[in-house]
Parts: C-alpha cells; sequence; structure tokens
C-alpha cells in the first residue's frame, strides 16, 4: 500500500497477493478488515518501534534512543508511521481503522512509559509522550525529506530530556 490505502483497489491487491478478488473478499469482507488486518501485521511482526522497545537485551535508556534509530539501509522507502497515516487516510475518529491506529498509538506510550518507570523516573508517562511525539514528528519529517536518517535530530532532543528526567546517568 505505498501508493496509500485509499489510493489502493481491492482489485490491485488481489493481483498483488496473488490471489482472486473472491479470494480476497472472502477473507476481508470489506477493504476496512483488510488495513486493520495489515496493520495488526505489522504490530506483531516486530518491525515497528514495538520491536525496539521490547529488546530485553538492549538496556533501558538505549531502546529508547533507538526509537529514533534509522531503518536498514535494504529497507523500503521512508514512509513514515503506518498508524499515522492509516489514520490520516481514515479521519474519522470512530472509524475502525482510526481507532485501530488511536489503540495502537495509546499502546506504543504506555511500553514507552515501562522504560522510564524502570530507569526511575518520576514522572514516566509525561516522559513518554513527549519520547512518543518526537518519534512521530521524526517519522513524518523522515517520509517527507525521504531521509531514514532525520531520527538523529530527534535522538538528540531525548537524550537532553533522558538527561533532564532520569536520575544519576540514567543508564541502569
Amino acid at each position: 500500500m505505498a501508493r496509500g490505502i485509499n489510493a489502493t483497489g481491492m482489485e490491485q491487491v488481489a493481483e498483488e497477493a496473488p490471489v482472486s478478488k473472491r479470494t480476497l473478499y472472502a477473507h476481508f469482507r470489506t477493504k476496512n478488515e483488510l488495513v486493520i488486518a495489515h496493520l495488526q501485521g505489522l504490530a506483531r511482526s516486530g518491525a515497528t518501534l514495538e520491536g525496539v522497545l521490547a529488546r530485553e537485551d538492549v538496556p533501558a535508556r538505549e531502546r529508547l534512543r533507538r526509537l529514533f534509530e534509522q531503518p536498514a539501509r535494504d529497507a523500503a522507502p521512508v514512509r513514515g508511521c503506518p498508524f499515522i497515516d492509516a489514520a490520516a487516510e481514515f479521519p474519522d475518529p470512530e472509524s475502525a481503522v482510526h481507532s485501530y491506529a488511536r489503540e495502537q498509538k495509546l499502546r506504543m506510550v504506555d511500553l514507552i512509559a515501562a522504560l522510564p518507570a524502570e530507569l526511575g523516573c518520576r514522572e514516566p508517562l509525561a516522559l513518554a509522550e513527549q519520547l512518543a511525539t518526537l518519534a512521530d514528528g521524526a517519522a513524518g519529517r523522515a517520509m517527507v525529506l525521504d531521509d531514514p536518517d532525520y531520527g538523529r535530530h530527534a535522538r538528540a532532543a531525548a537524550d537532553i530530556l533522558l538527561d533532564h528526567a532520569l536520575p544519576g546517568d540514567g543508564r541502569v
């Protein structure tokens, strides 16, 4: 769906799958169902920021910094955050796609907040919101500017926030 959700028809999806439209509709009655299944697959894949946060072999502060890391060199073109993209294409807050994207964004803040809490931050939720805002902004700018390393700017700002919010050096 690199062309955008609304610009991609079910016929195009069926052609690229490759399955018949009949088979596609047997599994997904509506485009909304297909989009949500795609987003759920991304969330489960470990290829989103959630995968970065779940790496228990990496210290908590470093996981937070990796929210702003550039993707692998062989990655597809920079497309921004798929959940923000989906919410933008389904702007009605009551739509199923927009609601799912919102749930994922709220879940991401909870996942982020667990790390500063582990590091002794007194206000982990506030810091998590700030870091999520930086990550979302960096993803959007990286997409618009087609700069996969744009996160370096947000990472520098995140370091300042972490230094200010965490006791000691925050490197537990």
